[in-house]
């Protein structure tokens, strides 16, 4: 596997050793000795997936301390535009934010450290998307983001007219009116 570095410290894209023959593909999607070795060393706890249609923006969501996540997230099927946020208040690159297209054909996986808003939006006509944490679920420590906040600019790489979202997603505060712990 192979560990690509991006602007913001700690949030890492890993491309795995895929195998592919005339059956199809083999690919390994978590050893946590061999991560560990390549210094990843989340202790994932809770693994969930969810199925999207197109235009589907789901995010940005966080916990707050102390059930903070740390994520490793991939598509089995199609393909989405994945965003972090760094919410860090000490990070250099605090506010700062990076995407990458994830899809059942690049087998790419994104490690987003805890202290991260998430989220995605869906590319292809359907999506299921997985993803491991290292901490437990906790409701009561939800936190979110408005995935349209001007002060970030994020590009969802689709119309916005096309966006669907759930309600709770287009009540998050900007990230100037943000109160995290992190």
């Amino acid at each position: 596997m192979e560990i690509i570095e991006t602007p913001i410290r700690d949030l890492v894209i890993i491309k795995p050793r895929v195998f592919e023959d005339a059956r199809g593909f083999f690919c390994e999607t978590y050893n946590a000795e061999r991560y560990h070795a390549m210094g990843i060393h989340q202790n994932f706890v809770q693994d969930n997936q969810s199925k999207s249609t197109y235009g589907v923006v789901r995010g940005l969501h966080f916990q707050l301390q102390p059930y903070s996540q740390a994520k490793l997230v991939s598509v089995t099927v199609g393909a989405v535009w994945d965003v972090a946020v760094d919410l860090r208040r000490n990070s250099p690159t605090f506010g700062q934010w990076y995407g990458v297209e994830l899809s059942a054909e690049n087998h790419l996986q994104y490690l987003i450290p805890q202290g991260f808003a998430h989220g995605f939006s869906v590319l292809s006509p359907t999506a299921i998307f997985t993803y491991k944490c290292d901490n437990l679920y906790h409701p009561e420590l939800e936190g979110g983001l408005l995935f349209n906040d001007p002060d970030l600019g994020i590009d969802w790489k689709i119309p916005a007219d096309s966006i669907i979202l759930s309600d709770k997603d287009t009540r998050h505060p900007r990230l100037k009116d943000l109160k995290t712990n992190f």
